[in-house]
Formats: C-alpha cells, structure tokens, sequence
C-alpha cells in the first residue's frame, strides 16, 4: 500500500503512525482568506530553514484553524446536533474496519480526527483512492455523510470541501498536544468554557494519560456524551 498521496495539497501517510486530519465543510472559507493564508504560508516556508519547517506548518495550521472558528460567512451545518450524529456515527462505523479512532471533535463548520490507519494490504475496489487506505476512509466518511447530511438538511450541492489537511503524529509529546488541540477547540472558539461540555468530542479511554495537561481535568472521572446510543454504541464512549 502505498503512503504518499495528492489531490491539490501532499498527503504522507507513514504505515502505522497516527494521523491528525482536519476536513471543513463547504464554503467555509472565502477564496480571498484562502489566499491570504497560502501567501503567509508559502512566505514563511520560503524563509525557513529545514529545522523551522514543521514548526512554520504547525503555526500556519494554527492561522486557517483560526479563522475557521470565526469566520462568521462560513456555514455551521455541524451545529444542528442532528447532523452532527449522523458524522459522529459514521467516524464511529469506519472505526471498525478501516482505521483505530483516537479522538475526534466535530465543530461547526470543520472535523479534527486523529486515527492510526488499518492497512490490510487488500484492495476493496479499483478506484483512485484504493491504494491509499486513509484517503479511501474520508472518501467513504465524507461521500456517505454529505449524502446524509444533505437530505437531513433538505439541500443539494457540496457539503464538504474536497481537500483536508493532515499531519502525521512525530513522537508522543506530538500526540499530546494533538490530542490537547482536538479537545480544547470549543473552549478556544470560545464555544464552551470547558472542553467536557462539548457534546461532540471522543477520547480513546487507554489515552486518558494525556489529558493531564488539559485544564480542570480530574482523572478517572467516567464521563458520556448526548449522543443517542444508536450512535455511538459500547466502543465509543467518550471517558477517561
């Protein structure tokens, strides 16, 4: 299988590394924004040295994550709790066969994951993305929800914006602070005060280790979201 993938931006998927990917809805950022950021960000990168790169691509990050919290424009379909059952439940369904899931947070207009790829080294169909297993997994995560979503919301069109960004996780300092990221999202956006109060975020139980860093958080405490059962089922409950 192979680890490296394109669409418009480079895509490396080491084999059995975790992977942070965040993909945003439609629309969700104006073309003069998305502009704006790639001129910082090629700028940046021009006048970095190698040892800078990632630390320039992670404060580059930063900047679109933060401008898809408040960019008033851009649609908030994933607010209406109904849709975002129906993303929850399908990250839940994929967790199974194509990939480990170790947190999500579903956020207005976009979804951070992080997930360690399954790769089984046999091709389930002979489309483009068959030979990348985690671009086959957000072509099925995305294809089936916008469908869903889109009959849910009783629209057409593009629901979700066809390129994502992904990092893969360096060492476990790196996954710490991804996970931190994930979870504290809704307090950043300033959607929560805490991140326990925002129905739509998962930890893997065996990370609750990496938690401590997170403000207020009492370990061993078990704590659920709102989502209905049916979604979410005996694997996927969000404790620590």
């Amino acid at each position: 299988m192979s680890t490296y993938y394109r669409r418009n931006l480079p895509h490396f998927h080491p084999d059995n590394i975790p992977l942070f990917i965040t993909f945003r809805l439609a629309g969700s950022l104006s073309p003069e924004i998305l502009s704006k950021l790639k001129e910082e960000r090629d700028l940046d990168i021009q006048n970095a040295s190698s040892p800078e790169r990632y630390d320039t691509e992670k404060k580059h990050f930063a900047r679109y994550d933060e401008w898809l919290d408040r960019y008033k424009d851009s649609p908030r379909w994933l607010s209406n709790e109904e849709i975002a059952n129906i993303v929850a439940k399908k990250i839940q369904e994929l967790s199974h066969e194509h990939y480990q899931l170790l947190a999500y947070c579903i956020m207005p207009n976009h979804v951070h994951l992080l997930i360690k790829s399954l790769r089984t080294g046999k091709l389930s169909h002979q489309g483009k993305t068959a030979k990348y297993p985690v671009a086959d997994s957000l072509r099925l995560l995305k294809g089936s929800t916008a469908r869903e979503c889109n009959q849910a919301l009783k629209r057409s069109g593009a629901f979700w914006q066809h390129e994502s960004y992904d990092h893969f996780v360096r060492d476990e300092k790196d996954l710490g602070r991804i996970i931190h990221y994930i979870l504290n999202n809704p307090v950043k956006a300033g959607l929560v005060r805490d991140w326990r109060s925002w129905l739509f975020t998962y930890i893997l139980k065996t990370l609750g280790n990496f938690l401590q860093g997170i403000k207020d958080v009492i370990l061993r405490v078990f704590f659920t979201r709102r989502i209905s059962p049916s979604t979410l089922g005996d694997s996927s409950l969000a404790l620590f």
